[in-house]
């Protein structure tokens, strides 16, 4: 039996060419449940992180150079005006310098492969080569499938902050 190499893993920043494949994908029963239904609205913000109006990172990852799926880094410090301070008042409890990221995947069959787990550790190297200490996600606390492919990415829950999030589990990477 021959050993197979895993498909190689790149991020690309995504481009205003980009966002009709991303609509498509945000029109899925997979996304809908964990994001806006309103698929204007989010492209919306997608395209003012695109056109320079947002500071969010946005990047597409793509599997042997096919796009598979969606993740982007926000800072926390960028998050402390409303309406983020009323609906996420967490973001005060955390470092300056702390960095939110989101993740989905595209193609619906690709879910439950331990991709998004893949994904994460490679994206938090990424992250973790340009300085960023603290890096947080912000499940929704009933998404298990996300929780589960986070934790195999090395974040863990933030104690300190049990109970104090909404509908959300506020999770940070741990360092190995």
């Amino acid at each position: 039996m021959t050993p197979t190499t895993p498909p190689a893993l790149s991020f690309s920043p995504v481009t205003a060419a980009d966002l009709p494949l991303i609509a498509r994908w945000m029109d899925q029963p997979h996304w809908r449940e964990w994001w806006s239904s309103d698929v204007e609205t989010e492209l919306g913000y997608l395209r003012d992180i695109v056109e320079g109006r947002d500071s969010t990172r946005a990047f597409l990852f793509r599997l042997d150079g096919q796009p598979t799926g969606y993740i982007q880094v926000w800072r926390i410090a960028d998050a402390r005006v409303e309406p983020w301070l009323s609906e996420a008042p967490w973001v005060m409890d955390l470092p300056d310098d702390a960095v939110g990221v989101d993740l989905s995947i595209g193609p619906p069959d690709l879910l439950s492969r331990g991709l998004g787990s893949r994904v994460l550790r490679a994206f938090v190297a990424l992250l973790r080569s340009e300085g960023h200490g603290t890096i947080i996600i912000d499940p929704d606390e009933t998404n298990l499938r996300a929780i589960r492919a986070y934790w195999k990415a090395g974040f863990r829950p933030i104690a300190a902050l049990a109970g104090r999030m909404g509908d959300c589990l506020l999770m940070r990477h741990e360092e190995s």
